[in-house]
């Protein structure tokens, strides 16, 4: 089964136990889980969000920010697995998406807010 089924067939919950399993296989999680460790991964989240931005100002092209793009899915999705194997979050990404996309739905303008 390849990655593009998981999305459209099994939503992220299993994505993200597949990219997690695949990042334990290569070392990124050895040693005891942690808060700390969880604190460094969600670093190194926002430093792939950071790369999007570099590749847009450096106009770097599609493909390239497309990739960073896809770095941050991977690190945050591996980072919610962890969580949901330790129970440290017990709730489905899948179900709280589809939650959330149907609340933005009924907000107002900017959410209400100036920008």
């Amino acid at each position: 089964m390849n990655s593009k089924e998981l999305v459209t067939d099994y939503g992220l919950d299993a994505l993200s136990a597949v990219l997690h399993e695949t990042a334990r296989e290569k070392g990124f999680w050895d040693g005891e889980y942690s808060h700390d460790k969880v604190g460094n991964k969600l670093a190194l989240v926002h430093s792939e969000v950071t790369e999007v931005l570099e590749a847009i100002r450096k106009s770097q092209g599609s493909e390239k920010v497309v990739e960073e793009i896809a770095d941050v899915i991977i690190r945050l999705l591996d980072v919610y697995a962890a969580m949901r194997n330790e129970e440290q979050v017990l709730h489905s990404l899948d179900e709280i998406l589809h939650y959330k996309i149907e609340k933005n739905k009924q907000r107002p303008k900017l959410h209400g807010n100036l920008f």
